[in-house]
């Protein structure tokens, strides 16, 4: 009998990747592991050679063609046991995510039933591959669409989401019936390579879906190689723009999700009791590690700007910053030593830029973690848009109080910014909120929540520099990617009858 595997996992001390059903090692070159919280090196991950990202390429190609035949509802009732066994591992799969990216259970948990959600959506691929059809278009001519799959498709991840994000992609493109390659994160690579294995289990033939583990060869090899015929990423906006720029001049479908700086604006007339606590765990949640953090919190009016600065100053004292496997921890650390650093490094920033720093989190210091990459809470306050800190995307615990005249005065902040990913009001009016929804720049909008991402059969996708491309992530909008549309038109002549020539262009009248 197989190893389950989770016991296949623990006993490699070199994640290597998931080629044709099969573990391939290739570990020629390799990249550390490393547990946030601790600082330690845990294994080792295989950075894959081009030729080992062509083999999956190779057994994605060949498996194809059987399973673009294969009924959508067969295909769907993998996808019924693939649900039913990550619900079975769950608390494996959130153990790797903390143990590896650093966020705290309860996040990691958020984050793995959200992906699950999309394999749920998928279950349902028969209705959604179902095309149109019209009869008597014109004299005995009927005309019908189907959706047909694009071939072998492409996925690289960031390590922000490692189970969430590549489930927002594969379980829809092998449902729509192509075969999938995915490149994620070389960070925190343990859960896909989990999750791989048990796709396999589910029922799903070889080749359908592979793990290549790597970094800019492999990227590149999926970006160059001419049987790729579309590729999904979700990472920072000049690697997004270098995919889609790469991507397309191979001639390849690409949507490339990039990076954020969502503001919140916060009214005169807001709950603020609720609007703290949204700000908190929208700011401060996974550390800011998000693309849909609230970085940036716009108060109207100064009286409103003291409000809330003064009692998220308060709540900051409580919070509980921790390794992410001790349940009463609300946040855990960054992911990687230089991602401290680069986070620090802005909050140095900030206070030379003259910003006002309100909460100071780089004093933290974790008893039994002190070579864990923990960085504290920050709040800066007066923050103008002039600042970098303001402008760029820090991904990390750190948020910024912007004061704005009016509620004009703050969407004017908002659409003026290169990004336009993710952004929410908080008010009890009505008419503001409606206003703030008709005429915001920005892809995915709340109204009193923080964190608006999009539920499975919704699609997620951001406006301007923070999206490559013309279709979102998962949802209806999925199908339109990863499939083509056809449109055939027939007429079947009657026997013995022969019609004259038509010069003229044909027309149904």
């Amino acid at each position: 009998m197989n190893a389950r595997p989770a016991e296949k996992l623990a006993s490699n001390a070199v994640v290597g990747h998931f080629i044709n059903g099969r573990d391939v090692a290739d570990n020629a070159r390799t990249q550390a592991i490393t547990n946030p919280a601790t600082g330690k090196v845990t294994r080792q991950v295989a950075l894959a050679s081009r030729g080992t990202v062509e083999q999956a390429i190779a057994a994605a190609a060949a498996a194809f063609p059987a399973w673009r035949n294969t009924p959508p509802a067969k295909r769907a009732r993998i996808m019924f046991r693939f649900k039913t066994l990550l619900e079975e591992h769950a608390d494996a799969i959130v153990a790797l995510l903390t143990n590896e990216h650093g966020k705290v259970l309860d996040d990691a948990m958020g984050e793995f039933q959200r992906g699950i959600e999309v394999v749920d959506y998928a279950c349902g691929i028969a209705e959604l591959l179902k095309g149109e059809h019209t009869k008597n278009v014109g004299p005995d001519i009927d005309s019908w669409s189907e959706f047909q799959p694009l071939g072998v498709v492409a996925g690289i991840t960031p390590f922000n989401f490692p189970a969430m994000v590549p489930m927002w992609m594969f379980p829809m493109a092998i449902a729509c019936g192509n075969t999938f390659v995915l490149k994620p994160s070389e960070k925190d690579p343990s859960a896909p390579m989990f999750i791989a294995r048990l796709f396999q289990q589910s029922g799903l033939p070889d080749g359908v879906y592979n793990v290549v583990n790597g970094d800019k060869e492999a990227v590149d090899t999926l970006l160059e190689d001419p049987r790729v015929q579309a590729i999904s990423f979700v990472g920072s906006t000049p690697i997004a723009e270098y995919i889609y720029t790469t991507g397309t001049r191979n001639g390849k479908r690409v949507q490339a999700l990039g990076g954020a700086k969502n503001h919140a604006i916060v009214m005169p007339d807001a709950d603020i009791d609720n609007t703290v606590s949204a700000l908190m765990g929208a700011a401060y949640g996974s550390c800011g590690e998000r693309c849909m953090a609230i970085s940036v919190a716009v108060c109207v009016g100064d009286e409103t700007a003291d409000t809330i600065v003064g009692r998220l100053s308060k709540e900051l004292q409580n919070l509980k910053v921790g390794n992410g496997t001790e349940s009463c921890n609300n946040m855990g650390p960054l992911v990687t030593k230089a991602h401290h650093d680069k986070v620090r490094s802005y909050v140095d920033l900030g206070v030379e830029e003259g910003a006002e720093l309100v909460v100071d989190g780089r004093p933290l210091r974790v008893p039994g973690h002190e070579e864990g990459f923990f960085l504290g809470a920050c709040l800066f306050d007066k923050v103008t848009p002039d600042m970098r800190i303001y402008r760029e995307e820090i991904f990390g615990p750190v948020l910024c109080v912007v004061r704005a005249v009016s509620q004009e005065h703050a969407m004017q902040l908002i659409n003026e910014h290169e990004y336009g990913n993710g952004t929410c009001i908080f008010t009890r009016d009505g008419e503001a909120a409606r206003y703030f929804a008709d005429n915001i720049q920005v892809g995915m909008v709340g109204i009193n929540v923080p964190l608006p991402v999009p539920v499975a059969m919704h699609s997620f996708g951001g406006w301007k520099r923070s999206l490559f491309g013309d279709l979102f992530a998962y949802g209806p909008d999925s199908v339109r990617f990863y499939t083509r549309r056809k449109t055939i038109t027939q007429r079947w002549p009657k026997g013995g009858v022969r019609d004259k020539a038509q010069f003229s262009f044909p027309s149904n009248l």
